[in-house]
């Protein structure tokens, strides 16, 4: 109608373009977005393979560092200067760090703890060294040293092991009565054995004591050392095997001179020789002689 204003249809149509190319432009957006996607996962997947191809054969370690682990060749590829420290770490490794099944743990060389022969013959071999007089006691007391055969010690070396034991000033002599001589023939006062757990039990048993396999003990005419305890110390000494070696000689020949046991005489305190420290310290510190360096006797209150 004349003088009527109609709408345009430019209007709608123009909306209705524009949403359409909206729509196109956001479909686009999202199918790159998904091949973007469909691509990263693509090289994720392709780079996990390789890994996996990569790591095929080598051991996988221990549980906290799965997958670390490596072989000796391995290792020295990549790590070529590998520090004297860390050598020497490797070359020292205890029984508790040693490889185990149930770990996995890798280690490189196997454990140093030495074997102890259980059950011995019961057959020993004596000692063919000798020597001088140690102390300047009125009382010479001559002993000989055997070992059992089969325990893979040589009664030689033990014989002069314990003659520097027994010529320490921290040893008896200090007490200015004893004196002792390493001999290889009678006459001689007493004898040390140094014997399997098996034998030293059955010996320890003639003079009604019980040893169960783990201590030694002071018989008859014989001190009677446990191989099992010669070659691996106690776990309650924290020092060298060698020390625990002097504990026990100073400790069952403190008994043939006629000391008896002792206890802690407190906290921080060297242990006495004379204690029975394998079953514990009590506080004391581990201590191997009767003595100290200066000539003072570390002793403790008796046990009844």
């Amino acid at each position: 109608m004349p003088g009527t204003t109609r709408p345009s249809p430019a209007g709608p149509i123009t909306t209705g373009a524009r949403r359409r190319r909206t729509a196109r432009r956001t479909a686009r957006r999202r199918a790159h977005r998904r091949r973007r996607v469909y691509l990263l996962f693509a090289l994720a997947t392709a780079g996990a393979l390789g890994v996996a191809a990569l790591n095929t054969g080598r051991p996988s370690g221990d549980g906290s560092r799965a997958g670390t682990a490596t072989t000796k060749g391995q290792e020295r590829e990549q790590e070529p200067t590998p520090s004297p420290q860390r050598r020497e770490g490797r070359s020292t490794l205890t029984q508790e760090e040693s490889a185990s099944p149930e770990t996995g743990n890798v280690s490189p060389k196997p454990s140093r703890t030495p074997k102890v022969l259980q059950h011995g013959n019961g057959q020993f071999e004596t000692a063919q060294a000798s020597g001088k007089v140690y102390g300047k006691g009125s009382k010479v007391r001559r002993y000989v040293v055997k070992v059992e055969q089969g325990t893979d010690v040589s009664a030689d070396e033990a014989a002069r092991e314990i003659e520097q034991i027994l010529a320490d000033k921290r040893s008896w002599t200090t007490d200015g009565r004893n004196a002792f001589q390493l001999v290889a023939q009678q006459p001689y006062d007493f004898v040390i054995d140094i014997a399997s757990p098996d034998t030293a039990d059955r010996i320890c048993a003639e003079g009604g004591l019980d040893t169960h396999g783990e201590v030694n003990c002071d018989v008859g005419p014989k001190v009677v050392v446990n191989l099992k305890r010669w070659l691996t110390g106690s776990p309650e000494f924290t020092g060298p095997v060698s020390e625990y070696r002097a504990l026990i000689i100073n400790h069952e020949v403190g008994h043939r001179i006629g000391h008896g046991h002792e206890t802690c005489p407190g906290p921080g305190k060297p242990a006495p020789a004379m204690m029975q420290q394998i079953y514990g310290l009590k506080g004391c510190k581990p201590n191997a002689w009767p003595y100290d360096s200066k000539g003072n006797y570390l002793g403790g209150p008796h046990v009844p």
